[in-house]
């Protein structure tokens, strides 16, 4: 199932204490609690992800990854597993404070031991301050920006520049920031966005053979970002970046211009930073002019762009050679989650019951239940205390998931960073992007 263009990682921040004084007058979406095996206490898992809306055909299948393990697993040590789910969407779209008012609705409930979610790392600055008070562990199947648990949004060693960019400098908080206590309580299972741009370097150096590229920006935090560590990446390769282009949505510059300029400077691909609602896949439309008549010059991005039905539909006829990184394994091809995808098509048999997202937040789910299976026993078979869970949830290490081997390292980041590379396969925005490569950067990163 085609993934859903994130939403621009930099946008405007409630401050913690204006976020408290929202969360105290919004309404949490009322939540829908499913229920396993009742022959026991009740333990809750709480979920919060934008159900409803545009996000909603990626979210709800995730949701049913969640479902499945519950259903796997009914009662754990004694406990029968419930989970409540919550809406962060409001008139179809994701609102920070409505995640903020779900996450207070599930700490009101002595019974929610962790929350699973959510998608939107905007949504995430919203809820991890709140769930840090009251020590709620999140696990995050597929949130990306760096400061939802670093200092800096990129490395120096990711910067054309050699100078490392904070997130103070772009206008986002740090994880110091969101989390009051000190203790971090926030863990996900997505790789950093940081790593895209190096992963889509090492691609066009390595797999397409890519000399001399050109790089674009849409002039969001996330796009520039993405740009920066592509063209340090592969510059280091020994690739050359020819020309590059902040694009303002709202400004007027002239990309058809620099498009045949670079060309003339020899570029042989145009790499994209930025997400397709600020026009980026049109830039690929407009690649038809300024580079020659057959010539496959490929156009390269991130999330922003992936298996979008809107970025084919921007490219047109010039969509074939566009390529995409996601910070995730594709579980289609990993032999370890053949059974559960098996298992998971005879409980969901629609096609639309099953996501690009289904199989990573049952394992999500999965991870949590390893934590709290520890918990629980260090508690002497009683529900455990919340900041339990998160000192076990830290601890993971060495889990045997569906997509892969799962750890978090001290700041709650995957141990596992692969990403996955797709093509658009045509230029009908219906058609299955197709994965062509898998960039691991587990055992040594790029910087």
């Amino acid at each position: 199932m085609p993934r859903m263009s994130r939403v621009p990682r930099a946008g405007r921040i409630l401050g913690v204490l204006a976020l408290m004084s929202v969360v105290a007058v919004a309404g949490a979406c009322s939540g829908t609690i499913l229920s396993g095996n009742q022959s026991g206490p009740v333990l809750k898992i709480g979920v919060d992800l934008p159900l409803s809306g545009s996000e909603g055909r990626v979210a709800n299948p995730a949701l049913n990854g969640i479902k499945l393990y519950v259903q796997q697993h009914p009662t754990l040590d004694g406990f029968s597993v419930s989970i409540e789910v919550k809406d962060d969407s409001v008139d179809g779209v994701p609102e920070p404070p409505r995640g903020a008012a779900n996450l207070q609705a599930l700490i009101g409930d002595p019974a929610v031991m962790a929350v699973i979610g959510p998608f939107d790392s905007n949504i995430a600055r919203a809820e991890i301050p709140v769930a840090n008070t009251a020590f709620m562990a999140m696990i995050s199947p597929v949130t990306g920006s760096p400061c939802l648990t670093l200092a800096l949004y990129l490395p120096a060693a990711s910067s054309p520049a050699r100078a490392p960019v904070t997130c103070k400098q772009v206008g986002l908080p740090t994880a110091g920031e969101l989390r009051p206590t000190g203790v971090n309580n926030y863990f996900r299972l997505a790789t950093t966005d940081d790593l895209q741009g190096p992963a889509a370097a090492d691609f066009a150096f390595k797999s397409l053979h890519v000399l001399r590229a050109a790089t674009i920006s849409d002039h969001e935090a996330y796009g520039q970002a993405l740009e920066r560590s592509f063209a340090a990446r592969f510059t280091r390769l020994g690739g050359s970046v020819v020309g590059h282009l902040d694009v303002d949505p709202s400004g007027s510059q002239d990309v058809a211009s620099f498009l045949k300029r670079v060309r003339a400077d020899g570029a042989q691909a145009v790499y994209f930073g930025g997400i397709t609602a600020n026009g980026g896949c049109v830039i690929r439309s407009q690649m038809a002019k300024a580079f020659p008549s057959g010539d496959a010059a490929p156009y390269l991005g991130g999330d922003g762009i992936a298996e979008d039905p809107a970025c084919v539909e921007q490219a047109g006829s010039n969509s074939a050679g566009m390529y995409a990184t996601v910070p995730a394994v594709d579980p289609n091809f990993r032999g370890s989650a053949t059974p559960v995808i098996k298992a998971f098509r005879t409980s969901f048999p629609s096609p639309s019951d099953y996501g690009a997202y289904t199989v990573v937040s049952y394992d999500a789910t999965g991870v949590l239940y390893a934590a709290l299976d520890r918990a629980i026993k260090a508690a002497g078979g009683r529900l455990p205390a919340r900041a339990d869970v998160i000192t076990q949830l830290a601890a993971t290490q060495g889990y045997s998931g569906a997509t892969g081997t799962i750890g978090f390292d001290a700041a709650g980041d995957t141990t596992h960073r692969a990403l996955s590379v797709y093509e658009a396969a045509a230029a009908d925005p219906k058609a299955a992007w197709t994965l062509v490569g898998e960039i691991d950067y587990t055992e040594k990163l790029p910087y």
